[in-house]
């Protein structure tokens, strides 16, 4: 639950950090402001930022090139710094629960519990066996406090940190709702990490990061052609359309289509083993469907070699397709070109200031 206005999606991923500014109005909800700012390889590795100074002066440049003025923002964290486990406690008040979580966090997350931030959300009570089961969320506060410095670097004024996974499940249930007696899967590929979070009953069930996206396609057509990291990503995206740009549509090398089929049926395989692990071990039902989104989502590829390794109906899901683009602050081209990328800023982009615990 959430009130007063929506707060800025700031998305620090890998390759770039994207921004969303969401109103609602008569038409629905709508996209104010976006922007988009690419970041230099090696600027973030494996969730670490190497280069602070380039992530600020990034994002004030977007800011500022989107014409947005609002400071109020809500960031998120992934990666290795991030535990998401479900958990059984015995019934007991929220009061109780307030004050014995971090015990309970203490034996399930493999980190020193002074060095993390814990957050839970209650998922279900079994009354009959005197039982509630919990989701329990922590992340190093090392990590969240860099993000955080990096925002107020920038002048902005960070409210909320979330999980990249669930900002996607926000965003999600916003655009189609979860589905109470079915098992879906959200997996969004990124640069270099790939989120999956399996939904079952409507709840969260099972998250999974994999170290894999977007850019082991790209460094394979890299290695294998012997072309700079730029054309490699051109290829990978079907070459660029810009007539002034050498590496526009109509010169991709035909290897570069197996090469990325290649890569994305490895990446299928990897979500597959996930997959596999879940349905051994969870006791939930069959999973009916999945849902692909992030930047990688275009490849056809990638969503075919999902399909096909986990038997289960794949579908691309659009994170801007509930979301209204009527402003003329707002580039028509960039969203289309860039909509599969927007997933964590608008789930980021629904948070409001004032939020209370459900």
């Amino acid at each position: 639950m959430g009130e007063g206005k929506n707060l800025i999606g700031v998305d620090i991923g890998t390759s770039a950090i994207k921004v969303c500014q969401l109103k609602e109005t008569r038409k629905g909800l709508m996209l104010q402001k976006l922007g988009i700012g690419a970041l230099p390889a090696q600027t973030i590795v494996d969730g670490q930022v190497m280069d602070p100074s380039g992530v600020i002066e990034t994002l004030q440049r977007v800011f500022h090139n989107a014409k947005i003025r609002q400071k109020e923002c809500a960031i998120s964290v992934s990666g290795q710094s991030v535990i998401i486990r479900k958990i059984s406690v015995p019934m007991m008040t929220a009061a109780e629960l307030d004050e014995q979580i971090h015990w309970e966090a203490e034996q399930h997350i493999p980190f020193d519990i002074k060095d993390v931030q814990v957050d839970y959300q209650v998922l279900r009570k079994r009354a009959e066996v005197s039982q509630m089961d919990l989701l329990l969320v922590a992340a190093k506060r090392d990590q969240i406090n860099d993000y955080a410095q990096l925002a107020r670097d920038a002048r902005l004024k960070p409210i909320i940190c979330d999980i990249d996974a669930f900002t996607v499940q926000n965003l999600f249930e916003f655009s189609r709702g979860l589905p109470p007696d079915q098992t879906i899967a959200l997996i969004n590929v990124g640069a270099s990490l790939t989120s999956l979070n399996i939904i079952a009953g409507g709840v969260s069930a099972f998250t999974r990061e994999i170290a894999n996206g977007g850019n082991v396609i790209t460094d394979e057509i890299q290695k294998q052609l012997g072309v700079p990291f730029e054309q490699a990503e051109a290829y990978k995206c079907g070459g660029s359309a810009d007539p002034n740009d050498p590496y526009r549509a109509g010169v991709v090398p035909a290897q570069v289509v197996q090469i990325i089929e290649s890569v994305s049926d490895a990446i299928a395989a990897e979500i597959q083993r996930s997959l596999d692990f879940f349905m051994a071990t969870s006791g939930e039902a069959e999973i009916g469907r999945i849902f692909v989104t992030g930047g990688s989502a275009n490849l056809v590829a990638l969503a075919q070699a999902i399909e096909r390794r986990a038997r289960v109906p794949t579908e691309v899901w659009s994170p801007m397709e509930r979301i209204v683009v009527d402003s003329k602050d707002i580039n028509h081209a960039v969203v289309q070109q860039s909509a599969a990328q927007l997933a964590v800023a608008l789930g980021l982009a629904l948070r409001k200031e004032k939020e209370t615990r459900a």
